[in-house]
């Protein structure tokens, strides 16, 4: 008796290799629904592929520096450098060969449904996660990018598992440590990725909270860039104690 289209299609969604001996069970069912079900496989089966490639791709540093002897290899990234307020977060992973979470990748390609499940699986699978958060005063009193290199050191140094190689997204740090500074990492490194990640979970989640103490600017929402929402609520409430007073227009507002 062969199974029903729904069945098939449930079992399909179950299998990931095209080599199955399921598949081949069906090669000879001529039902159109059957013919459809197998090419949507298919179809997932390259998709998932072409996914797995480019997570190979992606680990191409990391697995250089472990075949130099290096056991510890930290990605960098940070998230908060343009909005008008909030922190800066930073944070660093440190992963090994293990790590098989292929859809992780550059945080803004991501859904936010995406990223939330990929920051729990990366908290988990990591050797070693660690973050920093610089606050608004941090920022004016630093500049933007001082406070982010200085955060991303203090990110470093706070990790058990000391480094003997970094990974960076675009920001050289004054360390003692050889670095490989990358434009777009998060694009070019599973390590940096994971860190770029981490970071923007922790910080969206900082922000959304921040909406519920200062209503009336869609943090929840812009996370604190300029949007219209947000500058109309600078211009109807005045500004916040998280805004960054060396950031324009932010002062106008005071």
């Amino acid at each position: 008796m062969k199974l029903t289209i729904s069945k098939i299609k449930q079992k399909l969604n179950e299998i990931d290799n095209p080599n199955d001996a399921f598949i081949h069970e069906l090669q000879d069912d001529e039902r159109k629904g059957t013919k459809a079900a197998l090419l949507s496989f298919n179809r997932r089966i390259e998709r998932l592929k072409k996914a797995k490639d480019a997570f190979k791709l992606r680990f191409k540093f990391e697995n250089e520096f472990w075949s130099q002897g290096h056991q510890y290899v930290a990605g960098m990234d940070e998230v908060g450098r343009g909005p008008l307020a909030g922190p800066v977060v930073t944070a660093a992973v440190i992963l090994d060969s293990t790590f098989d979470l292929i859809g992780v990748t550059d945080s803004k390609q991501l859904t936010a449904h995406e990223r939330e499940n990929l920051y729990l699986k990366i908290i988990n699978e990591a050797v070693e996660v660690n973050l920093c958060v610089k606050d608004q005063d941090f920022i004016d009193q630093h500049n933007i990018y001082h406070a982010t290199q200085l955060a991303m050191i203090e990110t470093i140094k706070g990790l058990k598992h000391q480094p003997s190689q970094i990974i960076v997204d675009a920001v050289p740090l004054d360390l003692d440590i050889p670095q490989t500074t990358l434009i777009k990492g998060d694009q070019k490194s599973i390590s940096v990725a994971a860190a770029s990640i981490v970071a923007k979970e922790y910080r969206d989640h900082l922000m959304e909270t921040y909406d519920k103490i200062y209503p009336g600017y869609d943090f929840a929402n812009n996370k604190g860039y300029g949007t219209v929402k947000h500058l109309e609520g600078m211009k109807k409430l005045g500004i916040t104690p998280i805004h960054r007073m060396s950031f324009s227009p932010v002062p106008e507002f005071k």
